[in-house]
């Protein structure tokens, strides 16, 4: 019996080129002491992959190695196990990997209900959701009637984030890359305006729509938006810096907000990013899941299959041509 895995083989040097990966077929190994062996059914595709392939050491987490298989999270059902934690038959969630069958020890495993759609645990309880959750509960700790603005809002993240700062009584502005998916804030999520940034005419949509300014800003992009509204922050204001998939592939990075606009308005910008708040996921977790059941928070997934198509189809993420959670199904 193999399996297939997804290794590491070159460092992209902007874009995510099919050469930098080789899938490597494989014997299926047997899980020694204390390890589970998981049969991978879902792989999530994420934007904080890119920054994993690439050599900075000096980072919120170590890159992937070279020659290893490809860092990403997954679910899938225990079929071996050593390990009374994780049973036979026990349906898990974590950083897998993009492969097939994946050995664990049981470290960064978290079991997860059998009864839960794939498409909803990973848009909503894994990554994008726990992302969303701490950067609207815990950076930017919104009160009700002010005014958040989140930008790639029709995202994994940002869409999560918009539909918790609603669900708090605040005032949403999502800015997304499409018109379709400015729609889809507006009509489906309940946003209270989406603005394309492409629009000619954008500056002049954003000020219209935050007649107030803007109190807090969830950053997932960096790029063209940034600029217009950092210049409509209200003082006091809070911006939470979660990713900037703008400069992720390009050579030098775009200048960033005037330090003598944050001295001026007096903001708090806080950078962070999910590895340090692994031991929450827990609790994250039934706050998420408890919000889905009482219908709290919609999402959608972009589906693509095989474990080959995980390989080009990451780039989705980079072009704006995902529509929802990006998962492959094996």
């Amino acid at each position: 019996m193999s399996y297939r895995s997804v290794k590491l083989i070159k460092r992209p040097e902007l874009e995510i080129t099919a050469d930098v990966f080789n899938i490597v077929t494989q014997d299926i190994p047997s899980p020694a002491e204390g390890e589970v062996l998981v049969k991978l059914s879902h792989l999530s595709l994420d934007p904080a992959m890119r920054g994993w392939m690439s050599p900075d050491e000096n980072s919120y987490i170590p890159p992937v190695k070279l020659g290893d298989t490809m860092r990403a999270s997954g679910i899938g059902e225990v079929v071996a196990s050593n390990n009374e934690k994780f049973p036979v038959g026990a349906r898990v969630m974590g950083l897998m990997g993009l492969t097939e069958y994946a050995i664990s020890d049981g470290n960064g495993l978290n079991v997860i209900p059998k009864e839960l759609p794939a498409e909803a645990i990973l848009s909503v309880i894994a990554l994008p959701g726990i992302t969303a959750y701490h950067g609207v509960f815990e950076v930017l700790k919104p009160e009700a009637g002010q005014t958040l603005i989140v930008t790639a809002a029709a995202g994994s993240v940002g869409s999560l984030v918009g539909q918790m700062a609603k669900n708090l009584g605040l005032t949403v502005v999502g800015v997304a890359g499409t018109d379709e998916k400015c729609q889809w804030l507006t009509k489906e999520l309940g946003f209270d305006h989406a603005l394309n940034y492409k629009d000619a005419d954008f500056v002049e949509q954003l000020t219209q729509t935050t007649p107030n300014g803007i109190d807090l800003f969830f950053e997932n992009t960096g790029g063209a938006a940034q600029g217009p509204i950092f210049e409509r922050m209200n003082a006091h204001g809070r911006i939470a810096v979660c990713g900037l998939i703008a400069d992720y592939q390009t050579a030098e990075p775009s200048p960033g907000p005037s330090w003598v606009g944050i001295i001026k308005r007096r903001l708090s910008i806080q950078g962070f990013t999910m590895p340090d708040h692994f031991h929450r996921i827990p609790e994250y977790g039934q706050a998420l899941g408890a919000m889905l059941g009482k219908g709290e928070l919609k999402y959608r997934a972009h589906v693509i299959e095989g474990l080959e198509s995980a390989t080009t189809g990451i780039n989705l993420l980079f072009e704006g041509k995902n529509t929802g959670k990006l998962i492959v199904k094996l």
